[in-house]
This record gives structure tokens, C-alpha cells and sequence, in this order.
């Protein structure tokens, strides 16, 4: 690789450091600064060490603690401030004042919600094409009572005076609320005045510019070696798969395991449209073992376990027919290997581990290749449509890994299974016919180990009830009901129950997450 690629590389990947603190909203920075196109990584602040030689530019994240605290997180900045543009959030701003000179206190009420600028610092690049009324998002119980001498206050709200200032010396902000958030209604143009018109950060962090570095990268790391991914038919794997396919071509195999759980004709729409994209995809109908293996068993983790357990044999027996198979690629996205701070301020646990393919064992012996992992689901899209893949592939809901499995309550039979495709397909169809499926963020049935009675043809019925869920989300940690037309319901309800045989009763989920989740399992 030429001494000029690697330059052109490192313009790519000017990098922002965002020191997290344990907020659980310092993703959605990370967010906010690849919407400018600026590249950015998240790291829990008492694992940073060093300072990457391509950042130019560094944020403090907010906090669940008070700078005031005897454990409250103490980084040392010695290598930023000064150094390199800095951007305290809300307790960053606060740490900021607190340790170079300032003073920082409880403040008399809590400081949280909506808030109005009351004074902006004319000419100030900072808060350029921000004006007097522009409101903001505060979030925080403490306050900076004095700034650090050497500080010069450029914005306040009515009841929080020092709610952003600079150090005059050095290019140092702090701002006391979240410009993150979607409350704070010129957020987005305050962080690239900072990062932009400040810190002089290029705006390289492109959907082509992805695709260009990733496939010479692994052109050069992948070589001729052969690579296998289990594909799902949703959006991360099918993106992993095209940008591998166009580093590596046919020494991608890609496999399809159709576990008789996926939605209706699924199994043979996916591998069409897979046919027409040019990747290498073998299909394979393990159906009838997948529900022979589930036979008898009701307890949700039961049968995540088996559909988890017999996919993997089924993968591993399809992976031994290739022969010298050195990795493994998985579509993992960013999401799910960041390393958040906890409430404790350490380092949180892993919840779950992230596999496409259901989380391969040690006997497999294969490398891993993770394509995605520094990307945002959005990017993932951004980035499927820059290389021309569908917008109905890149549209898709989010399904499942057991699929139907956790959305039939009790035990599983090819005919609950039919049952539920047949209910399923005309709930999303009628959710695209009628111009509402990209309004939603999931959806699907779940059918209930219920029978209730029902008249239909003048004779009783006692048959199975079925429930409809849709929901808004961004990341499907929360989740709200849609609130989906009366007339849409009352039609999808009747076309149910006079096309499945078997049920006689529809009704429509209105629980949001939390308290509920989003599947029923």
C-alpha cells in the first residue's frame, strides 16, 4: 500500500474521542457527530491510556454522578486540555469548572427538562446561527455556581447562569446541557460549530468513504482466504455480505439456514433476491429438523436454546463442506461492542453476546471478521444504499434470530407455524399497502395458547386468538405503541379471521417498553 493511501486513509478516519462517564445518552453523541460526518469512538473514560495519534478532538460525556462526589470519575486530562479542542456535556462541563478553578454546587432545584437560551454572546463562533429563545435540554442536579478565572461565559438560560462558557486561552468549551438530545432544537448546529468551524475536523466520514477503506482492507487482511457468513435476511448481515463480496468475491460463501420459524415464503424470497445481488449464497431447509427438535417444548428459553443450538449444527455441518475455511464473518454492529460505564463507574458487563449466527463455539476454529462493527444501525443503512443495495432489503423490520419461535406462547407445531405465517403475511402487507410499514419500526403477530369462542356462520367456534404489534423505536431498547388507524385495525381484523382457519379473535398490543417488551417471549 502506498505511502499516499495511507494518508488519504487517515483523512478518512480523523478521529473524535468521546470520554463516556456513564450516561445513557453518550451514544446518541457518538450518533449526532456521525450525522456530520465526522468519525467518532466511544471509550469508557478510565480505559483510555493514550491519545490515538489521529484524534483531533475530544468530548466528556454526561454522568449519573455529582463531580462533588468522593468516587465520582476524576480523568486525567493532562493530555487534552490545551492540547487538543475539548467539549464538557453537562457533568464534563461541570468536572471542567471543578477542577481548573471553579465551583461547583448543589443547586437549589433540580435542573432538568426544557430551557430557553436567555443570553448568547454576540459573535461568538461557538453558538453561530444560535439565537436568544433557542431551547436546550438540561439533565443534572448539581450547577456551576463560578467559573475557573481564565473562563468567559458565552450562554445562559433564567435558572441556570453559567450554562456554557470557554476558556479564553485555549479552545476548551463547557455547556451545562445536552446538545445531543433531540430536545435541544439547535443541538446539531452547536456540535459542528465545534467540531467544524473549532476543532477544524473534516467531514470524511462518508458512506463511499467507508466502502472504499473496508474493501481495500480487506483485500489486504483477507487475501485469498476463504470467508463464511450465515445470513439472515436482514439488514447488517446482507450489508456484511456485499461489502466482503466486493474485497474478497467468490471466497465469500454465504449460507441461508431456513429454520421453518421465518414469515411466510421468506426462506425463497430472500435467496431471489440474494440470486440478484451476485453473491455466492447457498440455501438450506432444516426445517423439518428444527421442529422435530422443538416437539414438546413450551419454556421460552428452551426453546431458544434449541433453535440456538441446532442452528449452530446445521451451520457447522454446512461449513465443513467448504473446503479451507479460515473465517468467520459476522455482521456485528457498533451497539453492541461498545464497552459503557456502569453506574458504579466501572466498565458495564456484557449483556449478550452478538452473533449472526447464533454464537459460534471454540471447535470452530475460525478467525473472526466484523465488517459493521463501527457502525450505527442508521449508517448501516446509509452505507447498504450507497453500494445499490435495495431499499426493501435495507427497510426491512427488524426480526428475531428464533423467529417465529418466540411468538408462538407454548409449545411449537408446523400448523401453529403455519398459522401465525398466515396471520403475520397479511399484517405486514396490509401495513405496506396502506402506506404505514416505514412509520413503524417492528411489527408482527404472536399467536396465544388461548382458546376463546367465537360465532361464525351462525355455529360456535372455539378457536385461537392472536395478538398485533407494532412499535416506534430507534434502537429497540425503548419502544412506544403505534398508534395505528381505527379503520386499518378493524380491516386487518376481519381479513384475519375469515382467511386463518383456526382463528376466530384479534387483538392489538398497547403496552410500551419498558414496562413490556417488545416480543411477548
Amino acid at each position: 500500500m502506498t505511502t499516499n493511501l495511507h494518508r488519504k486513509f487517515a483523512r478518512m478516519h480523523q478521529l473524535v474521542l468521546i470520554l463516556d462517564f456513564g450516561s445513557h445518552v453518550t451514544q446518541l453523541i457518538a450518533r449526532r457527530l456521525r450525522e456530520h460526518n465526522v468519525y467518532c469512538e466511544i471509550k469508557p473514560w478510565n480505559k483510555v491510556t493514550s491519545i490515538p495519534e489521529n484524534c483531533v478532538g475530544v468530548i466528556l460525556s454526561g454522568s449519573p454522578f455529582s463531580v462533588r462526589a468522593e468516587d465520582a470519575p476524576h480523568p486525567d486530562l493532562s493530555k487534552i486540555k490545551g492540547k487538543l479542542p475539548l467539549l464538557g456535556v453537562c457533568f464534563g462541563a461541570q468536572f471542567m469548572a471543578h477542577n481548573f478553578g471553579g465551583k461547583v454546587a448543589a443547586s437549589n432545584t433540580r435542573e432538568y427538562g426544557r430551557a430557553n437560551l436567555s443570553f448568547v454572546k454576540t459573535n461568538e463562533l461557538f453558538f453561530e446561527g444560535v439565537n436568544e429563545g433557542s431551547q436546550v435540554w438540561m439533565s443534572h442536579s448539581d450547577t456551576i455556581v463560578d467559573l475557573p478565572e481564565n473562563c468567559e461565559l458565552i450562554a445562559s438560560t433564567h435558572d441556570v447562569k453559567n450554562a456554557a462558557f470557554k476558556l479564553t486561552d485555549e479552545t476548551s468549551y463547557g455547556i451545562q446541557f445536552h446538545p445531543e438530545v433531540y430536545h435541544s432544537k439547535d443541538g446539531l448546529k452547536i456540535l459542528e460549530n465545534f467540531l467544524v468551524k473549532i476543532a477544524g475536523v473534516a467531514q470524511t466520514w462518508t458512506p463511499d468513504s467507508f466502502v472504499e477503506s473496508t474493501v481495500e482492507k480487506f483485500k489486504k487482511q483477507l487475501g485469498n482466504d476463504k470467508v463464511v457468513l450465515g445470513l439472515s435476511g436482514g439488514v447488517d448481515s446482507t450489508v456484511a455480505a456485499t461489502l466482503l463480496s466486493k474485497a474478497i468475491g467468490d471466497n465469500l460463501y454465504c449460507i441461508f439456514v431456513n429454520n421453518g420459524l421465518l414469515r411466510k415464503n421468506e426462506f425463497e424470497n430472500v435467496l431471489d433476491q440474494y440470486k440478484h445481488m451476485g453473491l455466492n449464497v447457498k440455501g438450506v431447509d432444516a426445517s423439518a429438523r428444527f421442529l422435530k427438535e422443538l416437539e414438546g417444548e413450551s419454556d421460552p428459553e428452551g426453546k431458544r436454546k434449541i433453535i440456538g443450538r441446532v442452528f449452530i449444527e446445521v451451520f457447522d455441518d454446512e461449513a465443513h463442506l467448504i473446503k479451507d475455511v479460515k473465517w468467520l464473518a459476522q455482521g456485528t454492529i457498533y451497539p453492541d461492542v461498545i464497552e459503557s460505564v456502569s453506574v458504579s463507574g466501572g466498565p458495564s458487563a456484557t449483556i449478550k453476546s452478538h452473533h449472526n449466527v447464533g454464537g459460534l463455539p471454540d471447535f470452530m476454529k475460525l478467525k473472526i471478521v466484523e465488517p459493521l462493527k463501527m457502525l450505527f444501525k442508521d449508517e448501516v443503512r446509509r452505507v447498504g444504499r450507497s453500494m445499490g443495495i435495495d431499499d426493501e432489503l435495507l427497510g426491512r423490520h427488524p426480526f428475531p434470530g428464533p423467529g417465529l419461535g418466540i411468538r408462538i406462547l407454548g409449545d411449537i407445531t408446523a400448523e401453529k407455524v403455519r398459522m401465525l405465517q398466515e396471520v403475520d403475511a397479511i399484517f405486514i402487507q396490509g401495513l405496506k399497502d396502506d402506506g404505514l410499514y416505514d412509520g413503524v419500526w417492528q411489527a408482527g403477530a404472536m399467536l396465544l395458547p388461548v382458546n376463546s369462542v367465537g360465532v361464525m356462520g351462525d355455529e360456535r367456534t372455539y378457536e385461537k386468538a392472536v395478538v398485533l404489534r407494532a412499535v416506534e423505536s430507534t434502537d429497540g431498547m425503548t419502544a412506544d405503541w403505534v398508534n395505528l388507524p381505527y379503520e386499518f385495525l378493524q380491516k386487518t381484523s376481519n381479513k384475519i379471521i375469515n382467511n386463518v382457519k383456526g382463528v376466530n379473535r384479534v387483538v392489538y398490543d398497547i403496552s410500551s417498553k419498558p414496562p413490556a417488551t417488545i416480543e411477548w417471549e
